[in-house]
């Protein structure tokens, strides 16, 4: 007898079912936001010392302009042609090249940095048809298990996607701050997601199952420099504080406490005379 539609519509779904709908999941996502994420190539004056002519102007030597190349990711933020990636990726250049998924390539000037979110924003004049903005997520709401898509260039292949999960949230990842001499600032509530990320995909997107971006990838934890499950990523929810007043004002005053602080260790609260069972910071 052929099922009735009732009874087909009743039936569990296959583990192929499963497959193939996940499958198609991934699929719009890479097709839908792809287009948003950019390859961007920096070129840095390399210093005398690099270049291995020590001396300065009135020295025994003369340098010749020598140059250092490094490469990253971005997402165009809106159709203005302002395109969002890491500080650490643009810092330092001189040159800012800016690829699209369809192989232009235009320069861009930076628009906007700030160091201690990792954040900065650079501005190509691009036709309309490149300028396609990503849509933001709220990342206060994820939750450990949630699917994570990652897209970026990584090791310079272009609008690569990778797949995992949200596997911890609410770390805290230090970043360089000049204007202190023995601490470090922390960019709080990072997501960390086990989705592979490699050198290149720096200042791409983390991207939830519905194709809203959740965070920008911004490093590794890796004794190997290459992809070891642990990746983390500035949530959305900085990013969407941050990048506006970049674009405004090209900088972001960040608050500032000066307080450092470690977990109470057993050992400490027997130093400090206080309980065994104590806990706190």
């Amino acid at each position: 007898r052929t099922p009735t539609a009732a009874a087909s519509a009743s039936a569990p779904a296959t583990q192929g079912d499963v497959m193939a709908a996940l499958e198609g999941t991934l699929a719009s996502i890479y097709d839908s936001v792809s287009p948003s994420v950019v390859h961007i190539e920096v070129r840095e004056v390399a210093s005398a010392s690099a270049q291995g002519y020590p001396f300065g102007p009135f020295g025994q030597q003369q340098a010749p302009q020598q140059y250092t190349y490094g490469s990253g990711s971005g997402f165009v933020w809106d159709t203005e042609g302002h395109i969002v990636t890491n500080n650490h990726v643009v810092e330092g250049a001189d040159l800012v090249k800016v690829r699209f998924h369809d192989g232009t390539v235009l320069e861009a000037k930076v628009v906007g940095t700030d160091p201690d979110s990792d954040l900065a924003v650079v501005q190509v004049d691009a036709p309309a048809a490149l300028l396609v903005p990503v849509k933001l997520a709220d990342s206060t709401v994820l939750k450990v298990g949630q699917l994570a898509v990652a897209i970026g260039n990584p090791f310079n292949l272009e609008n690569t996607m990778t797949v995992g999960f949200v596997s911890a949230l609410g770390r805290s990842m230090p970043v360089s701050n000049q204007d202190t001499i023995t601490s470090t600032y922390s960019i709080p509530d990072i997501i960390q997601t086990d989705a592979p990320i490699n050198p290149g995909n720096s200042g791409g997107v983390l991207v939830d199952r519905n194709g809203l971006v959740i965070g920008v990838t911004s490093a590794i934890v890796s004794p190997s420099d290459a992809s070891a499950g642990i990746g983390f990523a500035v949530p959305s929810v900085i990013v969407a504080k941050v990048v506006p007043v970049l674009i405004k004002t090209g900088e972001y005053v960040d608050p500032w406490m000066g307080i450092s602080g470690t977990t109470l260790s057993p050992e400490a609260a027997a130093a400090m005379d206080l309980k065994a069972d104590q806990r706190g910071a």
